[in-house]
Protein backbone atom coordinates (compact mmCIF):
# COMPACT_ATOMS: atom_id res chain seq x y z
CA UNK A 1 0.00 0.00 0.00
CA UNK A 2 1.82 3.02 -1.17
CA UNK A 3 0.86 4.93 2.25
CA UNK A 4 -2.19 5.89 3.86
CA UNK A 5 -4.92 6.47 1.11
CA UNK A 6 -7.02 9.39 1.28
CA UNK A 7 -10.38 8.79 0.04
CA UNK A 8 -13.30 11.33 -1.24
CA UNK A 9 -16.78 11.23 -0.67
CA UNK A 10 -17.79 9.21 -3.41
CA UNK A 11 -14.36 6.85 -2.65
CA UNK A 12 -15.52 6.20 0.39
CA UNK A 13 -19.03 5.47 -0.43
CA UNK A 14 -17.91 2.70 -2.81
CA UNK A 15 -15.44 1.06 -0.19
CA UNK A 16 -18.68 1.00 1.71
CA UNK A 17 -20.47 -0.54 -0.77
CA UNK A 18 -17.72 -3.14 -1.21
CA UNK A 19 -17.83 -3.91 2.58
CA UNK A 20 -21.24 -3.86 2.65
CA UNK A 21 -21.85 -6.51 -0.93
CA UNK A 22 -18.79 -8.74 0.35
CA UNK A 23 -20.13 -9.72 3.82
CA UNK A 24 -20.02 -6.77 6.54
CA UNK A 25 -23.84 -5.54 7.95
CA UNK A 26 -24.13 -1.65 7.65
CA UNK A 27 -24.92 -1.89 11.21
CA UNK A 28 -21.80 -3.92 11.82
CA UNK A 29 -19.66 -0.86 10.09
CA UNK A 30 -21.51 1.65 12.52
CA UNK A 31 -20.84 0.26 15.07
CA UNK A 32 -17.38 -0.64 14.82
CA UNK A 33 -16.97 3.37 14.15
CA UNK A 34 -18.94 4.17 17.42
CA UNK A 35 -17.16 2.17 19.75
CA UNK A 36 -13.90 2.77 17.84
CA UNK A 37 -13.77 6.50 18.80
CA UNK A 38 -15.57 5.96 22.04
CA UNK A 39 -12.33 3.53 23.09
CA UNK A 40 -10.22 6.50 21.50
CA UNK A 41 -11.46 8.95 23.49
CA UNK A 42 -11.01 6.91 26.70
CA UNK A 43 -7.37 6.39 25.67
CA UNK A 44 -6.10 9.89 24.19
CA UNK A 45 -8.51 13.06 26.28
CA UNK A 46 -6.80 13.18 30.03
CA UNK A 47 -10.27 14.76 32.10
CA UNK A 48 -12.53 12.59 29.99
CA UNK A 49 -14.17 10.86 32.93
CA UNK A 50 -14.34 14.22 34.81
CA UNK A 51 -16.54 15.67 32.01
CA UNK A 52 -20.39 15.47 30.58
CA UNK A 53 -20.33 14.34 27.31
CA UNK A 54 -22.85 16.01 24.99
CA UNK A 55 -23.62 13.94 21.61
CA UNK A 56 -25.24 16.07 19.18
CA UNK A 57 -26.71 13.89 16.43
CA UNK A 58 -28.05 14.46 12.70
CA UNK A 59 -30.61 12.40 11.48
CA UNK A 60 -28.60 10.48 9.06
CA UNK A 61 -25.70 7.86 9.61
CA UNK A 62 -22.93 10.05 10.75
CA UNK A 63 -25.23 11.00 13.90
CA UNK A 64 -25.89 7.00 14.25
CA UNK A 65 -22.19 6.41 14.70
CA UNK A 66 -23.08 9.07 17.32
CA UNK A 67 -25.56 7.39 19.21
CA UNK A 68 -22.70 4.01 19.41
CA UNK A 69 -20.35 6.69 20.45
CA UNK A 70 -22.96 7.58 23.44
CA UNK A 71 -23.77 4.23 23.89
CA UNK A 72 -19.82 2.83 24.51
CA UNK A 73 -19.93 5.79 26.75
CA UNK A 74 -22.10 5.24 28.75
CA UNK A 75 -21.13 1.40 29.16
CA UNK A 76 -17.67 2.40 30.69
CA UNK A 77 -19.50 4.65 33.17
CA UNK A 78 -19.04 8.42 31.87
CA UNK A 79 -21.69 10.51 32.31
CA UNK A 80 -23.52 11.04 28.36
CA UNK A 81 -26.49 12.83 26.88
CA UNK A 82 -27.49 12.74 23.34
CA UNK A 83 -29.24 14.93 21.21
CA UNK A 84 -30.66 14.37 18.03
CA UNK A 85 -31.70 17.21 15.30
CA UNK A 86 -34.63 15.07 14.05
CA UNK A 87 -37.92 13.52 14.98
CA UNK A 88 -37.57 9.60 15.64
CA UNK A 89 -38.64 8.85 12.79
CA UNK A 90 -36.99 10.60 10.13
CA UNK A 91 -33.82 9.38 11.03
CA UNK A 92 -32.09 6.67 8.49
CA UNK A 93 -33.21 3.01 9.11
CA UNK A 94 -29.40 2.47 10.86
CA UNK A 95 -29.87 5.58 12.79
CA UNK A 96 -32.94 4.49 14.12
CA UNK A 97 -31.85 1.05 14.93
CA UNK A 98 -29.13 2.78 17.10
CA UNK A 99 -31.40 5.32 19.03
CA UNK A 100 -33.56 2.23 20.13
CA UNK A 101 -30.17 0.41 21.52
CA UNK A 102 -28.91 4.04 23.42
CA UNK A 103 -33.07 3.91 24.73
CA UNK A 104 -33.03 0.51 25.96
CA UNK A 105 -29.67 1.13 27.55
CA UNK A 106 -31.23 4.00 29.83
CA UNK A 107 -29.49 6.68 27.68
CA UNK A 108 -31.23 10.07 27.30
CA UNK A 109 -31.63 10.85 23.59
CA UNK A 110 -33.57 14.39 23.32
CA UNK A 111 -35.23 15.10 19.92
CA UNK A 112 -34.69 18.62 18.73
CA UNK A 113 -36.98 19.85 15.83
CA UNK A 114 -36.52 23.52 15.42
CA UNK A 115 -33.97 26.41 16.53
CA UNK A 116 -36.18 27.50 19.81
CA UNK A 117 -35.98 23.89 20.97
CA UNK A 118 -32.50 23.64 20.33
CA UNK A 119 -31.72 27.06 22.53
CA UNK A 120 -33.55 25.45 25.09
CA UNK A 121 -31.26 22.25 25.23
CA UNK A 122 -28.36 23.86 24.49
CA UNK A 123 -28.88 26.11 27.99
CA UNK A 124 -28.95 22.91 29.73
CA UNK A 125 -25.48 21.84 28.59
CA UNK A 126 -23.15 22.16 31.71
CA UNK A 127 -20.50 24.74 31.40
CA UNK A 128 -17.43 21.81 31.53
CA UNK A 129 -19.37 19.48 28.44
CA UNK A 130 -17.59 17.98 25.92
CA UNK A 131 -19.88 18.27 22.86
CA UNK A 132 -19.05 15.10 20.40
CA UNK A 133 -20.35 16.33 16.77
CA UNK A 134 -22.25 13.63 15.05
CA UNK A 135 -24.11 16.29 12.98
CA UNK A 136 -22.88 15.97 9.35
CA UNK A 137 -20.87 13.47 7.55
CA UNK A 138 -19.10 13.46 4.30
CA UNK A 139 -22.42 13.63 2.05
CA UNK A 140 -22.19 17.79 2.80
CA UNK A 141 -21.47 19.83 0.15
CA UNK A 142 -21.86 24.21 -0.02
CA UNK A 143 -22.25 23.80 3.91
CA UNK A 144 -24.94 23.04 6.68
CA UNK A 145 -28.53 24.57 6.09
CA UNK A 146 -30.86 24.99 8.33
CA UNK A 147 -31.39 23.38 11.76
CA UNK A 148 -28.11 21.97 11.42
CA UNK A 149 -26.39 25.61 10.37
CA UNK A 150 -27.96 26.77 13.48
CA UNK A 151 -26.76 24.15 16.25
CA UNK A 152 -23.36 24.62 14.31
CA UNK A 153 -22.81 27.96 14.78
CA UNK A 154 -24.09 27.51 18.20
CA UNK A 155 -21.21 25.13 18.70
CA UNK A 156 -18.91 27.31 16.97
CA UNK A 157 -19.16 30.43 19.50
CA UNK A 158 -19.61 28.09 22.68
CA UNK A 159 -15.91 27.66 23.43
CA UNK A 160 -16.77 24.13 24.42
CA UNK A 161 -14.08 21.19 23.63
CA UNK A 162 -15.74 19.16 20.33
CA UNK A 163 -14.89 15.97 19.03
CA UNK A 164 -15.99 15.47 15.90
CA UNK A 165 -17.23 12.02 14.45
CA UNK A 166 -15.47 11.19 10.76
CA UNK A 167 -15.00 15.19 10.06
CA UNK A 168 -16.07 18.13 11.19
CA UNK A 169 -19.69 19.19 10.49
CA UNK A 170 -20.08 21.24 7.27
CA UNK A 171 -17.23 20.77 5.58
CA UNK A 172 -17.31 19.48 2.74
CA UNK A 173 -15.23 16.14 2.78
CA UNK A 174 -13.11 16.60 -0.37
CA UNK A 175 -12.83 20.60 -0.30
CA UNK A 176 -10.31 23.01 1.36
CA UNK A 177 -13.22 25.88 2.14
CA UNK A 178 -14.75 26.49 5.32
CA UNK A 179 -18.64 28.24 5.65
CA UNK A 180 -19.33 29.76 8.05
CA UNK A 181 -19.96 28.85 11.47
CA UNK A 182 -18.04 25.79 10.96
CA UNK A 183 -16.94 24.22 14.69
CA UNK A 184 -13.16 23.61 15.24
CA UNK A 185 -12.72 20.52 16.33
CA UNK A 186 -10.41 19.70 19.21
CA UNK A 187 -9.87 16.16 17.58
CA UNK A 188 -11.19 14.50 14.72
CA UNK A 189 -11.76 10.49 14.69
CA UNK A 190 -11.96 9.98 10.81
CA UNK A 191 -13.15 6.56 9.44
CA UNK A 192 -11.54 3.96 7.83
CA UNK A 193 -8.85 6.31 5.76
CA UNK A 194 -8.90 10.10 6.01
CA UNK A 195 -10.76 12.93 3.76
CA UNK A 196 -9.15 15.30 2.04
CA UNK A 197 -10.57 18.34 3.57
CA UNK A 198 -8.42 16.83 6.76
CA UNK A 199 -5.34 17.84 4.74
CA UNK A 200 -6.44 20.74 3.06
CA UNK A 201 -6.11 24.36 4.55
CA UNK A 202 -8.18 25.56 5.54
CA UNK A 203 -10.42 23.19 6.31
CA UNK A 204 -7.80 20.80 7.94
CA UNK A 205 -7.38 23.66 10.67
CA UNK A 206 -10.73 23.10 11.94
CA UNK A 207 -10.03 19.62 12.33
CA UNK A 208 -7.87 19.56 15.41
CA UNK A 209 -5.84 16.32 15.76
CA UNK A 210 -7.15 13.55 13.93
CA UNK A 211 -6.47 9.64 13.84
CA UNK A 212 -8.07 7.09 12.06
CA UNK A 213 -10.93 4.21 13.60
CA UNK A 214 -10.22 1.04 11.54
CA UNK A 215 -13.67 -0.22 10.41
CA UNK A 216 -12.29 -3.83 9.74
CA UNK A 217 -12.59 -3.33 6.19
CA UNK A 218 -10.32 -5.31 4.47
CA UNK A 219 -6.88 -2.96 2.85
CA UNK A 220 -8.24 -4.84 -0.55
CA UNK A 221 -11.20 -3.40 -1.07
CA UNK A 222 -9.66 0.00 -0.18
CA UNK A 223 -7.15 -0.49 -2.87
CA UNK A 224 -9.36 -0.85 -5.23
CA UNK A 225 -9.94 2.85 -5.44
CA UNK A 226 -6.31 3.40 -6.62
CA UNK A 227 -6.41 6.75 -4.46
CA UNK A 228 -4.03 9.22 -6.11
CA UNK A 229 -3.91 11.32 -2.65
CA UNK A 230 -1.84 9.56 0.04
CA UNK A 231 -0.77 10.41 3.99
CA UNK A 232 2.82 9.69 4.95
CA UNK A 233 2.97 8.17 8.31
CA UNK A 234 5.76 6.42 10.50
CA UNK A 235 4.31 3.56 9.16
CA UNK A 236 4.65 4.02 5.69
CA UNK A 237 8.34 5.99 5.79
CA UNK A 238 9.52 2.25 7.63
CA UNK A 239 8.12 0.42 4.92
CA UNK A 240 10.32 2.66 2.54
CA UNK A 241 13.63 3.32 4.21
CA UNK A 242 16.54 1.18 2.43
CA UNK A 243 17.57 -1.86 4.55
CA UNK A 244 21.29 -1.79 5.77
CA UNK A 245 22.89 -5.46 5.10
CA UNK A 246 25.46 -6.54 7.45
CA UNK A 247 27.74 -6.90 4.37
CA UNK A 248 27.26 -3.04 3.62
CA UNK A 249 30.18 -0.97 2.70
CA UNK A 250 30.26 3.02 2.29
CA UNK A 251 29.68 2.49 -1.72
CA UNK A 252 26.11 0.64 -0.28
CA UNK A 253 24.73 3.76 0.07
CA UNK A 254 26.19 6.23 -2.68
CA UNK A 255 28.14 8.88 -3.13
CA UNK A 256 26.29 12.36 -2.34
CA UNK A 257 27.65 15.50 -4.42
CA UNK A 258 26.75 18.38 -3.20
CA UNK A 259 27.19 21.69 -5.67
CA UNK A 260 26.39 24.61 -2.66
CA UNK A 261 27.93 27.12 -0.78
CA UNK A 262 29.66 30.64 -1.45
CA UNK A 263 31.52 32.91 0.48
CA UNK A 264 29.77 33.75 3.04
CA UNK A 265 26.88 31.13 2.90
CA UNK A 266 29.32 28.36 3.64
CA UNK A 267 26.71 27.14 6.47
CA UNK A 268 24.47 26.03 3.53
CA UNK A 269 26.51 23.33 2.06
CA UNK A 270 27.81 22.14 5.95
CA UNK A 271 23.65 22.09 6.62
CA UNK A 272 23.42 20.37 3.67
CA UNK A 273 26.20 17.86 3.91
CA UNK A 274 25.58 17.14 7.64
CA UNK A 275 21.71 16.27 6.33
CA UNK A 276 23.00 13.86 3.80
CA UNK A 277 25.29 12.21 6.82
CA UNK A 278 22.91 11.91 9.47
CA UNK A 279 20.94 10.53 7.12
CA UNK A 280 22.81 7.43 6.00
CA UNK A 281 24.68 8.15 2.70
CA UNK A 282 28.02 6.68 2.35
CA UNK A 283 29.93 9.35 0.52
CA UNK A 284 29.85 13.17 0.41
CA UNK A 285 31.77 15.03 -1.41
CA UNK A 286 30.96 19.43 -1.52
CA UNK A 287 31.69 21.41 -4.78
CA UNK A 288 32.01 24.96 -4.08
CA UNK A 289 33.98 27.82 -4.84
CA UNK A 290 37.27 27.48 -3.65
CA UNK A 291 37.51 30.26 -0.91
CA UNK A 292 34.05 28.51 0.83
CA UNK A 293 36.48 25.14 1.02
CA UNK A 294 38.34 25.25 4.01
CA UNK A 295 35.51 26.69 6.69
CA UNK A 296 33.34 23.82 5.11
CA UNK A 297 35.76 21.46 5.73
CA UNK A 298 36.32 22.31 9.48
CA UNK A 299 33.02 22.71 10.11
CA UNK A 300 32.27 18.67 8.85
CA UNK A 301 35.00 16.58 8.86
CA UNK A 302 33.12 13.93 7.11
CA UNK A 303 32.85 15.29 3.83
CA UNK A 304 35.69 15.64 1.25
CA UNK A 305 35.37 18.95 -0.74
CA UNK A 306 36.10 20.28 -4.37
CA UNK A 307 36.24 23.64 -5.93
CA UNK A 308 33.87 24.05 -8.62
CA UNK A 309 35.45 24.97 -11.94
CA UNK A 310 35.77 28.11 -12.95
CA UNK A 311 34.53 27.59 -16.68
CA UNK A 312 30.93 26.85 -15.88
CA UNK A 313 31.03 24.59 -19.22
CA UNK A 314 33.33 21.91 -17.11
CA UNK A 315 30.44 21.60 -14.17
CA UNK A 316 29.43 18.30 -15.45
CA UNK A 317 32.56 16.84 -15.04
CA UNK A 318 32.30 17.37 -11.17
CA UNK A 319 29.41 14.23 -11.58
CA UNK A 320 32.23 11.52 -12.33
CA UNK A 321 31.11 8.36 -10.71
CA UNK A 322 28.95 9.85 -7.92
CA UNK A 323 25.35 8.43 -7.03
CA UNK A 324 23.34 11.63 -6.96
CA UNK A 325 23.62 15.50 -7.08
CA UNK A 326 22.51 18.06 -4.33
CA UNK A 327 22.15 21.17 -5.73
CA UNK A 328 21.07 24.90 -4.35
CA UNK A 329 22.07 25.85 -0.93
CA UNK A 330 24.13 29.02 -0.29
CA UNK A 331 25.12 28.83 -4.05
CA UNK A 332 24.14 32.95 -5.21
CA UNK A 333 22.77 33.89 -8.12
CA UNK A 334 25.46 35.05 -9.96
CA UNK A 335 26.26 34.81 -13.46
CA UNK A 336 28.63 31.89 -13.17
CA UNK A 337 26.26 30.47 -10.92
CA UNK A 338 23.47 30.19 -13.09
CA UNK A 339 25.72 29.02 -15.86
CA UNK A 340 26.95 26.18 -13.47
CA UNK A 341 23.73 25.17 -12.81
CA UNK A 342 22.47 24.99 -16.08
CA UNK A 343 25.16 23.00 -17.65
CA UNK A 344 24.57 20.70 -15.27
CA UNK A 345 20.90 20.43 -15.48
CA UNK A 346 21.55 20.17 -19.14
CA UNK A 347 24.18 17.32 -19.09
CA UNK A 348 23.59 15.72 -15.99
CA UNK A 349 21.37 12.03 -16.15
CA UNK A 350 22.21 11.36 -12.20
CA UNK A 351 19.35 11.56 -9.89
CA UNK A 352 19.29 15.11 -8.57
CA UNK A 353 17.65 17.44 -5.82
CA UNK A 354 17.16 21.43 -6.68
CA UNK A 355 16.82 23.73 -4.07
CA UNK A 356 17.35 27.35 -3.09
CA UNK A 357 19.53 28.94 -5.48
CA UNK A 358 19.29 25.83 -8.19
CA UNK A 359 15.62 27.02 -8.36
CA UNK A 360 15.73 30.76 -8.24
CA UNK A 361 18.49 30.83 -10.90
CA UNK A 362 16.94 28.16 -13.25
CA UNK A 363 13.72 28.09 -15.21
CA UNK A 364 11.07 25.03 -15.22
CA UNK A 365 12.07 24.57 -19.06
CA UNK A 366 15.61 24.24 -17.94
CA UNK A 367 14.74 21.80 -15.33
CA UNK A 368 12.60 19.74 -17.43
CA UNK A 369 14.62 16.40 -18.13
CA UNK A 370 13.70 12.20 -18.56
CA UNK A 371 16.41 12.15 -15.84
CA UNK A 372 15.05 11.58 -12.08
CA UNK A 373 14.23 15.01 -10.25
CA UNK A 374 13.18 16.43 -7.10
CA UNK A 375 12.37 20.02 -6.86
CA UNK A 376 12.13 21.38 -2.60
CA UNK A 377 10.38 24.45 -3.51
CA UNK A 378 8.84 26.83 -0.48
CA UNK A 379 6.10 28.87 -1.85
CA UNK A 380 7.95 31.58 -2.90
CA UNK A 381 9.88 29.57 -4.75
CA UNK A 382 7.34 27.71 -6.41
CA UNK A 383 5.42 30.67 -7.34
CA UNK A 384 8.54 32.18 -8.98
CA UNK A 385 8.54 28.90 -11.27
CA UNK A 386 4.47 28.66 -11.29
CA UNK A 387 4.36 32.49 -12.75
CA UNK A 388 2.29 33.25 -9.27
CA UNK A 389 2.49 34.55 -5.94
CA UNK A 390 3.09 32.90 -2.60
CA UNK A 391 -0.15 33.20 -1.47
CA UNK A 392 -1.68 31.58 -5.00
CA UNK A 393 0.47 28.69 -4.37
CA UNK A 394 -0.58 28.60 -0.54
CA UNK A 395 -4.62 29.27 -1.55
CA UNK A 396 -4.24 25.51 -3.45
CA UNK A 397 -1.12 23.81 -2.37
CA UNK A 398 -2.35 20.78 -3.74
CA UNK A 399 -3.38 22.12 -7.48
CA UNK A 400 0.17 24.15 -7.91
CA UNK A 401 2.20 21.31 -7.11
CA UNK A 402 0.36 19.16 -9.31
CA UNK A 403 0.91 21.67 -11.72
CA UNK A 404 4.70 22.09 -10.74
CA UNK A 405 5.79 18.49 -11.13
CA UNK A 406 3.79 17.86 -14.00
CA UNK A 407 5.18 21.13 -16.28
CA UNK A 408 8.43 20.44 -14.77
CA UNK A 409 8.39 16.78 -15.19
CA UNK A 410 9.74 16.02 -11.71
CA UNK A 411 8.46 15.36 -8.09
CA UNK A 412 7.65 18.49 -6.37
CA UNK A 413 8.47 18.14 -2.42
CA UNK A 414 6.61 22.02 -1.75
CA UNK A 415 7.77 22.85 2.05
CA UNK A 416 5.38 24.54 4.53
CA UNK A 417 2.28 23.14 6.85
CA UNK A 418 1.79 18.86 6.08
CA UNK A 419 4.74 19.17 3.34
CA UNK A 420 3.26 17.76 -0.07
CA UNK A 421 5.14 15.59 -2.05
CA UNK A 422 3.87 15.22 -5.87
CA UNK A 423 4.68 13.22 -8.56
CA UNK A 424 4.31 14.18 -12.39
CA UNK A 425 1.96 11.31 -12.63
CA UNK A 426 -0.87 13.13 -10.55
CA UNK A 427 0.13 11.12 -7.41
CA UNK A 428 0.48 13.59 -4.32
CA UNK A 429 1.34 12.78 -0.77
CA UNK A 430 0.84 15.07 2.63
CA UNK A 431 3.49 14.41 5.21
CA UNK A 432 2.64 13.72 8.94
CA UNK A 433 4.87 15.27 10.63
CA UNK A 434 6.53 18.63 11.41
CA UNK A 435 5.76 21.73 13.72
CA UNK A 436 6.12 25.38 13.00
CA UNK A 437 9.82 25.41 14.48
CA UNK A 438 11.14 24.00 11.74
CA UNK A 439 10.60 27.75 10.31
CA UNK A 440 14.21 28.71 10.71
CA UNK A 441 17.40 29.37 8.69
CA UNK A 442 18.50 26.18 7.54
CA UNK A 443 16.07 23.70 7.94
CA UNK A 444 15.50 22.97 4.19
CA UNK A 445 19.63 23.02 3.52
CA UNK A 446 19.37 20.20 5.96
CA UNK A 447 16.00 18.55 4.01
CA UNK A 448 18.38 19.13 0.21
CA UNK A 449 20.86 16.33 1.77
CA UNK A 450 18.07 14.22 3.07
CA UNK A 451 16.94 13.88 -0.24
CA UNK A 452 19.80 13.61 -1.55
CA UNK A 453 21.08 10.90 0.78
CA UNK A 454 17.89 8.70 -0.39
CA UNK A 455 18.32 9.34 -3.78
CA UNK A 456 21.55 8.04 -3.65
CA UNK A 457 20.90 4.80 -1.97
CA UNK A 458 18.45 4.19 -4.82
CA UNK A 459 15.06 5.15 -4.10
CA UNK A 460 13.00 6.21 -6.67
CA UNK A 461 12.35 10.23 -6.41
CA UNK A 462 8.85 10.38 -5.29
CA UNK A 463 9.96 7.73 -2.74
CA UNK A 464 13.16 9.48 -1.44
CA UNK A 465 10.90 13.18 -1.15
CA UNK A 466 8.53 11.34 0.65
CA UNK A 467 10.83 9.05 3.36
CA UNK A 468 12.96 12.67 3.56
CA UNK A 469 9.44 14.80 4.66
CA UNK A 470 8.97 12.65 7.28
CA UNK A 471 12.34 11.69 8.33
CA UNK A 472 13.05 15.39 8.20
CA UNK A 473 9.88 16.40 10.28
CA UNK A 474 10.28 13.59 12.66
CA UNK A 475 13.73 15.22 13.43
CA UNK A 476 12.35 18.38 13.82
CA UNK A 477 9.56 17.27 16.47
CA UNK A 478 12.14 15.87 18.34
CA UNK A 479 14.01 18.74 18.35
CA UNK A 480 11.10 20.80 19.43
CA UNK A 481 10.27 18.28 22.08
CA UNK A 482 13.22 18.47 23.66
CA UNK A 483 13.91 22.27 23.22
CA UNK A 484 10.77 24.28 22.39
CA UNK A 485 9.64 25.06 18.75
CA UNK A 486 11.15 28.47 19.52
CA UNK A 487 14.91 28.53 20.32
CA UNK A 488 15.56 25.13 17.84
CA UNK A 489 17.59 25.66 15.21
CA UNK A 490 18.23 23.72 11.60
CA UNK A 491 22.06 21.91 13.92
CA UNK A 492 19.54 20.66 16.57
CA UNK A 493 17.26 19.09 13.64
CA UNK A 494 20.28 17.61 11.94
CA UNK A 495 21.34 16.16 15.23
CA UNK A 496 17.83 14.03 15.77
CA UNK A 497 17.87 12.35 12.35
CA UNK A 498 19.40 9.11 13.30
CA UNK A 499 17.27 9.10 16.41
CA UNK A 500 14.04 9.31 13.78
CA UNK A 501 15.47 6.70 11.42
CA UNK A 502 16.27 4.60 14.05
CA UNK A 503 12.86 4.82 15.53
CA UNK A 504 11.38 3.33 11.88
CA UNK A 505 13.62 0.64 12.10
Amino acid sequence: MPGVEILTAAQMRRVDRRAIDGGIPSLELMEAAGRGIAEAMRRDIQDLARRPVQVVCGKGNNGGDGLVVARHLALCGHAVEAVVLAPAHALSPDAAVQSTRARALGLPVHHVEDAAAWAACAASFPPDALVVDAVLGTGVEGGPRGLAAAVLAWLAASGLPIVAVDLPSGLDADGADVPADVPAATRTYTLCRPKPCLVLEPAAARAGHWSVIDLGIPDALVAEEGAALTWTDAAEAARLLPARPAGAHKGTFGHLLIVAGSVGKAGAAVLAARGALRAGVGLVTVACPAEARAEIAVQQAEVMTVALPEDPAHAPSLAGDRHAIAMGPGLGTGPDTRARVHALLSASKLPLVLDADGLNVSTVEQIRSDAPRVLTPHPGEAARLRGATATEIQADRLGEARGLASAARAVVLLKGRRTLVAAPDGRASFNASGNPGMATAGTGDVLTGVVGAFLAAGLAPYDAARLAAFVHGDAGDRAASALGEDGMIASDLAARLPAAMRALR
